[in-house]
């Protein structure tokens, strides 16, 4: 997997188009003021991610957070 050194105003003003190449797999070293700050890359299941519930399902646009606190 190819990584790419990217500056955080660069990442900030062009977010949607990183998030897409994430997407596709790619990795970003985040830089500020020439120094590597942080690195943006795809989340798979290893890192321990997994949907526990898909609340659009449920209803179509999701549902609203007081409605499921309050069932609590």
């Amino acid at each position: 997997m190819k990584k790419s050194i990217v500056g955080l105003k660069e990442l900030r003003e062009n977010i949607n188009a990183y998030i897409k190449e994430v997407e596709k797999g790619k990795s970003f070293i985040v830089a500020r003021k020439s120094k590597p700050v942080f690195k943006i890359s795809p989340a798979d299941e290893e890192d321990g991610w997994e949907n526990i519930v898909d609340f659009t399902k449920i209803k179509s646009g999701g549902v609203k957070i007081k409605d499921i606190l309050s069932r609590i």
